[in-house]
């Protein structure tokens, strides 16, 4: 345990820490070494309704709070069944539950992120995969390990079945592509695929910086720079007022329109204007019709 504690990424003892424990080995393993840690720990359960052990499950995950001595937090929001489960799940857990709450994503989720990355066509910030840190610190440890600390602890994990099933990619990745990879590779890809995203993740990092230098408002320093920082600035600057990235065809349209110079007028997915005159490069919200 104190080994494996060396690899994670918590914050320092007596600083609150919100979990996001779904009775699973890994966020099992989560609440266990972040009571190890001396974080102040609260675990957050979601109930999606999705099994009819859904309220069993509720209350595992309670008995291991008072186990544990941390606060319970229960969710109820049901999902419906159909296209794009997975990720509506996601996004209704990340509205119901404090902002920065830990995940237990390990190592090997880390593998499987890149591979999906890659196979969306993403570029170095997707193959970065996650950020190492307060919010994902087990990105040091295998999901092996959780596995072990349970055992370890005596605590019996929930299974959940879904994660077997192949209608999901993550699955997928995770039951067929990576053996496959391991087999002809003839070594374990994981360490090699996540000690790869962290490679990208210090190029990412020091291109955001390069690009945070440009000003995003000037048309002529835009289209000096090169092609790498230049769309950087202008991802970053479309990303302030929208709250997220742009598309890449819309970005490069906007970058389009920089370099050939001129007055130009471009609306955006996620409600960003963005208006070129004399030399200036002006980003604004879109407001409401009329």
């Amino acid at each position: 345990m104190e080994e494996l504690l060396a690899c994670c990424r918590f914050p320092p003892p007596g600083q609150a820490l919100d979990l996001a424990v779904s009775g699973g080995p890994d966020s099992v393993a989560l609440a266990a070494l972040a009571a190890m840690a001396g974080v102040r720990g609260s675990i957050w359960h979601v109930d999606h309704g999705l099994r009819s052990t859904s309220t069993d499950e509720a209350g595992a995950v309670e008995e291991l709070a008072g186990v544990l001595g941390m606060p319970f937090h229960l969710v109820r929001d049901q999902v419906t069944s159909g296209p794009n489960l997975e990720a509506r799940a996601r996004a209704l857990r990340r509205d119901r539950i404090p902002a920065g709450a830990a995940t237990g994503h390990t190592m090997d989720d880390q593998a499987e992120t890149v591979l999906i990355n890659l196979a969306r066509g993403a570029g170095p910030r997707g193959l970065a995969g996650m950020r190492p840190g307060p919010s994902k610190p087990l990105l040091g440890i295998r999901r092996a390990d959780t596995e072990a600390i349970c055992a370890a602890l005596g605590l019996t994990p929930i299974r959940d079945p879904s994660n077997q099933s192949p209608d999901f990619v993550r699955n997928r990745v995770r039951h067929e592509l990576l053996p496959l990879l391991g087999e002809i590779a003839r070594r374990d890809p994981i360490p090699i695929l996540a000690r790869s995203a962290a490679v990208f993740r210090a190029d990412d990092d020091l291109l955001d910086l390069q690009a945070s230098e440009l000003d995003a408002g000037d048309a002529s320093a835009l289209a000096a720079a090169a092609r790498p920082l230049r769309m950087r600035a202008l991802r970053q600057a479309v990303s302030a007022i929208s709250g997220y990235p742009p598309d890449r065809a819309s970005l490069e349209r906007l970058e389009e329109l920089i370099v050939r110079g001129g007055r130009f007028r471009l609306q955006l997915s996620g409600g960003v204007e963005v208006q070129g005159v004399r030399g200036k490069i002006v980003y604004r919200p879109l407001g409401p019709p009329g």
